[in-house]
């Protein structure tokens, strides 16, 4: 199962991540609250998967992507957007997502969204 990095700067959501995640026998790893933080999370724990959040404060999903991928070409991040943000996403998947998913989301899509980006590495 895969070692999971959970990036969102709402802690109700992150522990919505890591209930989905962890009831698939996924593990988290660590969580971030920020995009900074999300990044030096990654260089520390070094997960398989980052769930990132779009809109953060401090620095970006986008922006912690790019610093992610700097470090890791191969880095797994999945990005979660709310609804009308196809724009950022596209930018998102541009600088290095693998994929996404849309908020508010089903636990289902979480999970094959995650076993997806897991099974195809680049």
């Amino acid at each position: 199962m895969a070692r999971v990095l959970v990036a969102d700067d709402a802690s109700f959501m992150r522990q919505m991540i890591r209930e989905i995640v962890e009831a698939e026998g996924h593990e988290v790893v660590g969580e971030a609250s920020d995009g900074d933080e999300a990044v030096e999370e990654f260089k520390r724990l070094h997960p398989d998967v980052v769930t990132m959040d779009i809109v953060m404060p401090r620095r970006s999903g986008i922006d912690a992507v790019k610093g992610i991928m700097q470090l890791d070409p191969k880095a797994c991040v999945v990005m979660c957007s709310a609804l009308g943000q196809e724009s950022l996403v596209q930018e998102a998947l541009q600088a290095g997502a693998r994929d996404f998913i849309v908020k508010p989301f089903k636990p289902e899509s979480v999970v094959t969204t995650i076993a997806k980006v897991i099974e195809k590495p680049e």
